[in-house]
C-alpha cells in the first residue's frame, strides 16, 4: 500500500482541517449584512409600519375635537312676510338674527376627551408593537439565511473533500490498491451533496425574497452575507423576563388603553340620561313709520327630554359595561399569552444554548477524534473507505447543526425582544471567525 500511504496524509489534512470559505461561491458582492442594518431598512421602508404610524397620528387628531363644544348655530330669518312680494306683514313682520349654543351636561366632554386620548394612545402603542413584530419576523428570516448560508459553505467544503477522495480512490483502484465500490460510492456521495447544495441555495433565494418583501424591495434584490450578532453571554432568569414583558410590551399597553377608553365610554354613557342644555339669543328689528326702527331681543333656554331612556340611554350603559368587560378580558388574555410565549422562547433559548455547548465541547471534538482514528485504521486496512467517509460526514453534520443552533438561539432572543418591547442585544455587533460556531 505504498501509494495510499503517500497520499493519505493529504487527505487527512482535508478531512480534519479543511477550512470553510468565507463567502458563498457566486455571491454577488463581498458586502456583509448585519441584523442592525436590516432593522434600520425595515423601520424606514416597511409599508405596514408606515400605515400603522399614519393611523396612530390620525387618532391623535381626534382628541381635541372630542373635548370641544359643538359648533354654535347661526340663523337669519325673514319673519311674517306677505305673499306675494315678501313685504313686511303689519304688525308682526320683522327681520331676525338667531344664535344658538348647545352645552353638554357637565362631565360629558371630559369623558369623551379621555376616551379619545386613550384610543389615540392605544393606536400609538399598537404601531410600536407592530414595529417589534416586524423586527421579529425580519430576525427570524435573517437567522434562517445565516444558518442556510453557513450550511451551504459546509456542504461545499464537504463536496470538494469528496472529490479529492474520489480522485484518490480512482488512482488507488487504477494501481490495484483500491476497490471499485469505493469509487462508485464517492461519486454517489458527490451527487448527493450537489442535490443538497441546490436545495439549500433555492431555500436561501426564497428566504431572501421573504426578507425583501418585508423591506418593500424587489424579490431578487441583492443582500450581503448574513453575520451572526454577538449573543448575550448571560441568560436572564425567567421571572425577570416575564416582568419585563408585562411591563413594557406595547401590545399590553394598547390593551390597558383600550380598558381606559371603555371606562371613559361607560362614564359618558352614564351621563347621557342627563339632558344637554341649549341657550339662544334672538335679535329682531322692524321698520316703523317716521323712519323709526323697532328693535327687540329674545332669550331662549331649553334641553332635551330623555323620554326613551329605557330604550336608548340605559341600553347604552349596558353596552359600554359589556365593552369594558370585553376589553378587560382581552387584556387578561394578552397577559396570559405573553407569559406563555416568554416561557416558550426561554425554553427554546436554554435548549439551543445547552445543545450548542454539548456539540461544541463534546460531540464535535469526539467526532473529530473518530475521524483521526478511522483514518489510521483505514491506512492499515482495518476499515473500508465508507467508514472513514461516514465519520467525516458526521463531523460536517455537527458543524451544520452548530450553525442551526446558533440561529435558533438568535431567533429566541428576537422573540423575547418582541415580547418585552426592549432591545436585549446589539444587532450591529457581530461575532468574529474565532467566536463563531466551529
Amino acid at each position: 500500500m505504498r501509494f495510499s500511504v503517500r497520499i493519505l496524509p493529504l487527505v487527512a489534512a482535508g478531512l480534519l482541517f479543511g477550512g470553510v470559505p468565507r463567502l458563498l461561491k457566486g455571491q454577488e458582492s463581498n458586502r456583509l449584512l448585519t441584523l442592525g442594518e436590516v432593522y434600520r431598512q425595515l423601520d424606514a421602508a416597511s409599508p405596514r409600519l408606515s400605515a400603522a404610524r399614519a393611523g396612530a397620528r390620525a387618532a391623535t387628531f381626534r382628541v381635541a375635537p372630542a373635548r370641544t363644544l359643538p359648533d354654535p348655530q347661526f340663523q337669519l330669518g325673514l319673519m311674517n312676510r306677505n305673499l306675494p312680494g315678501l313685504g313686511l306683514q303689519d304688525p308682526l313682520g320683522m327681520n331676525q338674527i338667531q344664535l344658538m349654543q348647545m352645552l353638554p351636561f357637565p362631565g360629558k366632554l371630559g369623558a369623551a376627551g379621555r376616551g379619545a386620548q386613550a384610543q389615540a394612545d392605544a393606536s400609538l402603542a399598537r404601531a410600536d408593537d407592530l414595529g417589534w413584530e416586524l423586527r421579529s419576523q425580519a430576525a427570524m428570516i435573517y437567522y434562517e439565511i445565516y444558518a442556510t448560508e453557513r450550511s451551504i459553505l459546509v456542504a461545499l467544503t464537504t463536496q470538494q473533500l469528496l472529490r479529492d477522495i474520489a480522485t484518490t480512490a480512482q488512482r488507488m483502484y487504477a494501481v490495484g490498491e483500491g476497490r471499485q465500490p469505493d469509487v462508485l460510492r464517492t461519486q454517489v456521495e458527490i451527487n448527493r451533496m450537489t442535490e443538497e447544495i441546490l436545495r439549500m441555495r433555492a431555500m436561501r433565494d426564497a428566504l431572501i425574497a421573504r426578507l425583501n418583501a418585508l423591506l418593500d424591495r424587489a424579490p431578487d434584490s441583492t443582500v450581503g452575507e448574513a453575520q451572526l450578532p454577538v449573543l448575550p453571554a448571560r441568560l436572564p432568569d425567567l421571572d425577570s423576563l416575564v416582568a419585563l414583558a408585562l411591563g413594557h410590551r406595547p401590545m399590553l399597553e394598547a390593551g390597558q388603553q383600550d380598558v381606559r377608553a371603555a371606562e371613559a365610554a361607560r362614564a359618558l354613557a352614564r351621563r347621557e340620561i342627563w339632558p344637554d342644555l341649549q341657550f339662544g339669543v334672538i335679535y329682531g328689528q322692524r321698520p316703523m313709520t317716521g323712519g323709526r326702527t323697532d328693535r327687540m331681543a329674545s332669550f331662549m333656554f331649553g334641553f332635551n327630554l330623555p323620554v326613551f331612556a329605557g330604550r336608548r340611554q340605559l341600553q347604552m350603559r349596558q353596552e359600554t359595561q359589556a365593552m369594558r368587560d370585553m376589553a378587560a378580558a382581552d387584556l387578561a388574555a394578552m397577559e396570559a399569552d405573553t407569559r406563555g410565549r416568554v416561557g416558550v422562547a426561554y425554553a427554546d433559548l436554554r435548549q439551543a444554548r445547552q445543545l450548542r455547548d454539548l456539540y461544541r465541547k463534546t460531540l464535535l471534538p469526539q467526532a473529530r477524534v473518530t475521524v483521526t482514528s478511522s483514518l489510521a485504521a483505514y491506512q492499515v486496512g482495518d476499515i473500508n473507505l465508507m467508514t472513514l467517509l461516514d465519520a467525516q460526514m458526521t463531523v460536517n453534520r455537527y458543524q451544520q447543526e452548530l450553525y442551526r443552533l446558533a440561529a435558533t438561539e438568535g431567533q429566541s432572543w428576537a422573540e423575547l425582544e418582541m415580547l418585552a418591547g426592549t432591545e436585549l442585544l446589539d444587532p450591529d455587533r457581530i461575532q468574529n471567525s474565532e467566536t463563531e460556531p466551529q
